[in-house]
């Protein structure tokens, strides 16, 4: 399947604008599309007969008096009640759910791995899917979990939705199409999608095999971080958040639909396709973001500032100030600030950082963390540059220097996170990654003065 060739049966909106076809511009707008003329009711929202002989149905994303609720109606061929029938449970072994607590594993340390390599086996997104921690209480909806994602598989009338959480698409080798209720969105590395809590899908390679990272949020709903005195413009600007425009399958043939709810997975059979909304409104959606649009804004005197001024987007806690998640995004960008350490410094803190490298070379970790690699700095557990970037630092000519071929990121969390089975002992997990410290050296010689 080409990029823009769609699903046998599947019928689209025309729209989006014109460098974006298929797609409506705006992070948390009120959209509206219609995949047929004057399928999308004007004036109100539940006309006691819809044209074409539809349903009208509202999915919440939010309770119904949050302010801003958040919440779309859609309309479509049947209820989605029609798409639920018994359910049985189903086991995927390597999906993992918080709280996830091996006693076998340790997650006390500094943790790096290598890229998880492609599989030979058939591996949909749904079987793909390798959880690496896990944080918080999905039962509870606060926290994370962080998964590689390895598919080279298409899913065939096969269907998923998360109760549990949203889930935040990283990828990073091939391309990947999310055919869902709203409408299509594909993706390929250097992008991220967002699929909201409770959205069904269905996941189709186009060029494979694919891996990537996927945050999956139990908390608040992703949302672009405040800026303060930063003001309206630079970080992510939301004109480059890209909503689908309507698309419907009307597809009688058998199909299944799995659920994660609590954490545990089910599967339910129905006789047809669950994508069959024809026509949509509200500001409760799937997104694409390029990660190329992001504008990163830093120091341009001395000091390196805290990693929280990359944040893309934020999920927030009942804490003012303390995220549930940051996405954060290390991407290329200049570096002037003048007698001024430019690696992040060594810290500790409150928040557990994940990180992802998508591709090209992280400035503090010159060796070893290498693309579709990640790593792990659990709550209160000291980092920082390993003394290479130490060394380099601290002795570079501080002229103007652009950071070019990066792209990496940081699921951030006030949780701890906890290694799974598979992160401790199957991912390939570098061993002596700690020793990258080793080789630090005490300079202190009870003398004032630089060196």
């Amino acid at each position: 399947m080409t990029k823009h060739e769609l699903p046998q049966g599947m019928v689209r909106a025309a729209g989006g604008t014109g460098v974006n076809e298929g797609y409506m511009p705006g992070w948390a707008n009120d959209f509206e599309t219609e995949a047929l003329p004057d399928a999308l009711p004007q004036g109100m929202n539940s006309p006691q007969k819809c044209n074409y002989g539809l349903y009208g149905e509202q999915l919440s994303g939010t309770a119904f008096t949050a302010n801003p609720p958040e919440r779309t109606w859609t309309y479509r061929i049947r209820p989605s009640v029609k798409h639920s029938a018994r359910y049985t449970k189903i086991d995927l072994p390597y999906w993992k759910s918080a709280p996830n607590v091996d006693p076998d594993v340790t997650s006390l340390g500094q943790y790096r791995w290598d890229p998880v390599p492609p599989s030979e086996d058939a591996l949909t997104w749904l079987t793909g899917m390798r959880t690496m921690t896990t944080a918080g209480d999905v039962n509870t909806q606060v926290g994370m979990a962080a998964h590689i994602y390895l598919v080279n598989t298409s899913m065939q009338d096969e269907y998923f939705y998360s109760a549990d959480s949203e889930l935040l698409v990283v990828p990073q080798e091939g391309r990947l199409r999310f055919a869902t209720e709203l409408g299509i969105i594909d993706v390929e590395p250097k992008e991220i999608a967002i699929l909201p809590r409770g959205l069904v899908y269905r996941v189709e390679v186009l060029e494979g095999p694919c891996r990537g990272f996927v945050c999956e949020n139990y908390g608040q709903k992703f949302e672009l971080p405040g800026r303060g005195p930063i003001g309206a413009n630079c970080l992510a600007n939301p004109r480059d958040f890209k909503a689908p425009v309507a698309a419907f399958e009307d597809r009688e043939v058998p199909s299944t639909l799995t659920i994660k709810w609590c954490g545990q997975f089910h599967e339910t059979k129905i006789p047809q396709s669950p994508l069959d909304v024809v026509a949509w409104h509200g500001n409760y959606a799937p997104y694409k973001y390029d990660l190329r649009n992001y504008c990163p804004v830093g120091a341009i005197l001395f000091d390196h500032p805290d990693p929280s001024i990359f944040t893309v987007l934020t999920a927030p806690s009942g804490v003012p100030g303390t995220a549930n998640i940051d996405f954060v995004l290390f991407r290329e960008r200049w570096l002037v600030a003048e007698d001024t350490f430019r690696p992040p410094w060594y810290h500790k803190n409150i928040m557990s950082e994940l990180m992802g490298n998508i591709y090209g070379q992280y400035d503090a970790k010159p060796h070893g963390f290498v693309p579709g690699g990640m790593s792990l700095h659990n709550m209160m557990l000291p980092h920082g540059p390993d003394r290479d970037a130490f060394e380099k630092a601290s002795n570079a000519n501080l002229g103007p220097d652009k950071l070019e071929n990066t792209m990496s990121f940081m699921f951030e969390t006030r949780f701890p996170q906890h290694l799974t089975a598979f992160a401790g002992k199957e991912a390939p997990l570098q061993d002596n990654y700690i020793d990258c410290w080793d080789s630090l050296e005490k300079k202190f010689d009870g003398k004032p003065g630089k060196k």
